[in-house]
């Protein structure tokens, strides 16, 4: 009688329960189609995704999990870019037997054989990585100099020289480690930093005659980095003259790039960082304190990732989409600071791909760069692309014609860099470029100049000639030093390259 019981109890709640699935539950909601995940969806990039009633399935899983982790490394290399920029500078040095708080100096001007992101052949580099992890460090600047201070980040701490405090006559700056709580003697210009890691970069000008010599010794007569500790005696500076070295400073674009991430995540405190960008990094096995350990799926993935986002990034710095970094409507001049932000930000917005351009393509930041005073500083025109929309061709020739008078207080240049590495343009021509101050060149009856691209001179046009290689791309930075105003208010426009059969 108690089986027969159970028995008729189970079927009823059977019963009941097939009720239940098949008619519509007593407390039913209006579920709308556009919230419902159906048990088969296709897709273009993942192809076919099946779920059990909206629980994915575990082939489906696994592809979403690899489809996130790709987008995850994506990103961490477009938005990781300026760190892996800052830090491919500061290993660069160091792989050469530099020391934090030594000098690097191209006394001899650059050239092609020292792979730095768009340098110039005209003035002289003076670099440092400064290093605030065992306390605060003074950088005593000479006068005379124009020159920066850039944190781990790539974000901007200080201008030096001209521009910064100092106002061009030299001084004694005090770089002090994120969170420090000590004393700060008078007589410095002081700046708390959010990082250990720091690049200073400073540029100083040949004599009238272009000599190099007496600039340098001025340099080396002030100059000095050391620790604020040692500041009774400061230690003698150790200069490293790299002219005509062959190094990199320019970041990895394959696999290599996550582990110089991992380097600088690990040299510099977690708020060197902003907060979204290291939970990219984490939650691609990038943690600070932890070994950067990818299983070889991972890595797999990550090597595509850096595929992708060197590709993306490319794109972005040699044919832009956006008008918005265009200098005019009816030219291919453009820049990434073209909103005139060293922040990359419009309308609270910032701008991701201007931040992606500008750090593949160049390096330093300070919103002099972006915004200068009229007739100080410098700004940029990149050029990477003639007339009718092709790029720079290296075996073919162009001219470009600068109208009267070229909005410049002090001079303009034109630098020629490679495609591939974004440096100066490998040719045997040691200038890179040209500028309003080379000896030979010449300008048109109107005041105008033109300029020739091209392996060889034209005919009759040998000093305002550039040199180009013939199955190489080529790209070219217009730079004013000390714009005026005819360039703000874009009356005054740059002609394109236009091919010459």
């Amino acid at each position: 009688m108690k089986l027969k019981t159970l028995v008729a109890g189970s079927v009823l709640a059977f019963t009941a329960s097939m009720a239940f699935a098949e008619g519509a539950p007593k407390y039913a909601a209006d579920v709308p189609d556009n919230v419902r995940t159906p048990d088969v969806v296709d897709t273009e990039a993942l192809g076919r995704l099946e779920f059990f009633d909206g629980m994915p399935r575990p082939e489906t899983v696994n592809k979403v999990y690899d489809n996130l982790d790709l987008m995850r490394s994506t990103t961490a290399f477009l938005d990781g870019m300026k760190i892996a920029s800052l830090r491919g500078l500061l290993m660069g040095y160091g792989k050469e037997g530099v020391a934090p708080n030594e000098v690097v100096l191209h006394a001899g001007l650059m050239d092609a054989r020292s792979i730095w992101l768009t340098p110039n052949t005209t003035t002289i580099y003076i670099a440092a990585h400064v290093d605030t992890s065992q306390g605060p460090v003074v950088v005593d600047a000479p006068a005379g100099i124009l020159g920066i201070l850039d944190d781990a980040a790539f974000d901007y701490v200080t201008d030096i020289g001209a521009l910064g405090p100092d106002k061009g006559k030299g001084g004694k700056y005090l770089v002090l480690p994120p969170g420090y709580d000590g004393a700060i003697p008078g007589g410095y210009f002081a700046f708390e930093s959010k990082s250990f890691d720091h690049w200073l970069l400073l540029r100083a000008s040949p004599d009238a005659e272009g000599a190099t010599e007496g600039p340098v010794a001025k340099i080396k007569e002030r100059l000095n980095i050391y620790p604020l500790a040692q500041a009774d005696n400061p230690p003698a500076e150790t200069f490293h003259d790299f002219t005509g070295r062959q190094y990199n400073t320019v970041h990895a674009n394959d696999f290599d790039f996550f582990e110089e991430i991992d380097a600088a995540v690990q040299a510099n405190p977690a708020g060197a960082f902003s907060p979204e960008i290291l939970g990219n990094f984490a939650a691609i096995g990038i943690r600070k304190g932890q070994p950067f350990e990818p299983d070889a799926r991972m890595k797999k993935i990550m090597a595509e990732a850096a595929a992708i986002g060197n590709a993306t990034a490319r794109t972005l710095t040699f044919s832009p989409r956006d008008p918005g970094v265009f200098f005019y409507e009816d030219r291919q001049w453009n820049s990434p600071f073209q909103r005139q932000s060293h922040e990359f930000l419009e309308e609270g917005a910032r701008m991701l791909d201007d931040q992606t351009f500008f750090f593949y393509y160049a390096t330093g930041i300070t919103p002099a760069m972006t915004s200068p005073p009229v007739g100080s500083g410098s700004i940029y025109e990149v050029g990477a692309k003639d007339v009718d929309g092709d790029y720079l061709d290296g075996g073919k020739t162009y001219s470009v014609t600068l109208p009267a008078p070229v909005p410049a207080k002090n001079f303009w240049s034109f630098m020629v860099y490679s495609g591939q590495t974004r440096s100066i343009l490998e040719t045997d021509q040691k200038s890179g470029g040209i500028d309003s101050k080379s000896p030979d060149i010449v300008a048109n009856e109107d005041g105008s100049f033109t300029i020739w691209f091209s392996p060889e001179p034209p005919e009759g046009k040998e000093g305002n000639w550039v040199q180009t290689l013939p199955g190489k791309s080529f790209n070219v930075l217009l730079r004013l030093y000390g714009p005026l105003d005819p360039w703000f208010d874009k009356s005054w426009k740059p002609g394109d390259f236009i091919p010459v059969e």
